[in-house]
């Protein structure tokens, strides 16, 4: 099956599945797509048992989709700036603290917490895996992933300043989730005996601290040519090439790409609101790119769903994966109480600041691409299916009932 064959189904099936939710279900596009493509799999899964060959075809289109490739080589660039694109630095520097600790030492703590839980639970149920590995998927299933929390908020109906904490945090603790896998991910390849904290905390700083610096002189240089031409085609262009060229150079040189993308998606979406974009050129960017932020979410999140037809389940593991939704809730709980307590001596914070930010702390596609990427030596079969199950609790759970939760907590 060719490429554009691929592409044509997968946007076929969200277009239907799209139409579907919008006229029966009328759930946030997210959630419906996903959850329609979910039960989709699970139905053709039962009749492939029933009438074998039934589920050969859509399981031969799934086979085909390097679900890792397709959201960290492709779509993440794109999703990424489409959301950083509406964050205003200057809003966000108000919340610089909570969002800096929780994106930083939030996922750290998070990592060591769901990595020991995980350690002692699978050797509760007789499994022996090596807590490397287990440290492996504290670090893929730590960070909340933007992709899931700003097309969740944006319907949700929370107060501008705490979807603000959410938001910001979610995107730069996508990018520090990252480096801290990969870093984890090369101890885990080369061994502990090779380990070095040096050598560690060299490879951390590069890919963090470069990435950052190199998405700010990525930002301004696109900005500066855009605030000298009036051409709005052009101009899109211009984003275009910050994004996918951007994200290639700094994967080439071994720099965090998520990174580099918020920060220049900041600095642009920022400086553009205030000069170097005429209303005409505003109109068409923000249009241009939440349109593609729409089309792509839509596409993951069939992804995700259809991503059902692949996974290994073993019922075992499916235990172990509902015990980690706790596990899971329980760490973020703690990574927001420690920084939002600390923080509260001289900053204020809504009411419902700690509830918020917990279960607004949603898992999306990122994990899963994270989870698929390790190699099946180093139990990713295990890893995936319990990453599978939390990433479709959050999704579904939690993003259909925050916006609920919002509003009661909000009268408490």
């Amino acid at each position: 099956m060719g490429v554009y064959h691929i592409i044509s189904i997968l946007i076929f099936l969200t277009a239907v599945f799209a139409y579907v939710n919008d006229r029966l279900i009328k759930w946030p596009p997210t959630i419906g797509i996903m959850v329609i493509a979910l039960l989709s799999s699970i139905l053709l899964a039962i009749l492939g048992n029933l009438i074998p060959g039934i589920s050969s075809k859509a399981l031969l289109l799934v086979s085909n989709i390097n679900f890792e490739q397709v959201l960290m080589k492709i779509m993440l660039s794109f999703l990424l700036f489409a959301g950083a694109l509406h964050i205003d630095a200057n809003r966000l520097k108000k919340e610089f603290w909570p969002v800096m600790l929780m994106a930083t030492a939030g996922t750290f703590i998070s990592t060591f917490l769901v990595s020991i839980m995980a350690y002692y639970l699978f050797i509760l149920f007789g499994l022996q895996i090596p807590y490397t590995y287990c440290l492996l998927f504290g670090a893929l299933i730590s960070p909340t992933d933007p992709i899931a929390v700003m097309g969740i908020l944006k319907q949700a109906g929370i107060p501008k300043t705490l979807e603000m904490k959410i938001a910001g945090e979610s995107l730069f603790n996508d990018g520090v989730g990252v480096v801290v896998f990969l870093t984890i991910f090369e101890v885990a390849v080369n061994g502990i005996d090779k380990f070095s904290v040096g050598n560690t905390a060299v490879l951390f700083f590069k890919e963090a601290v470069g990435g950052i610096l190199f998405g700010a002189v990525l930002g301004y240089l696109a900005h500066l040519l855009i605030k000298s031409i009036d051409n709005y085609r052009v101009e899109v262009l211009i984003t275009l090439t910050v994004v996918m060229c951007g994200y290639s150079v700094a994967d080439y040189f071994h720099l965090s790409g998520p990174l580099a993308i918020i920060i220049a998606g900041i600095i642009m979406g920022t400086k553009g609101k205030i000069d170097g974009l005429s209303e005409t050129s505003r109109d068409y960017l923000g249009k241009f790119w939440d349109l593609t932020d729409e089309i792509f979410n839509a596409i993951l999140f069939l992804l995700i769903g259809l991503e059902m037809l692949v996974i290994k389940v073993n019922p075992t593991i499916v235990i172990i994966g509902g015990v980690m939704i706790i596990v899971v809730l329980l760490a973020r709980l703690l990574c927001v109480a420690l920084p939002v307590m600390f923080l509260k001596i001289w900053m204020k914070f809504e009411n419902n600041a700690i509830l918020m930010l917990t279960w607004g702390g949603l898992r999306g596609g990122l994990s899963v691409a994270m989870a698929l990427s390790i190699p099946e030596a180093m139990h990713r079969d295990e890893f995936v299916l319990i990453t599978y199950i939390i990433v479709v609790f959050s999704i579904i759970v939690q993003g259909l009932t925050i916006g609920t939760l919002a509003r009661k907590s909000e009268t408490l």
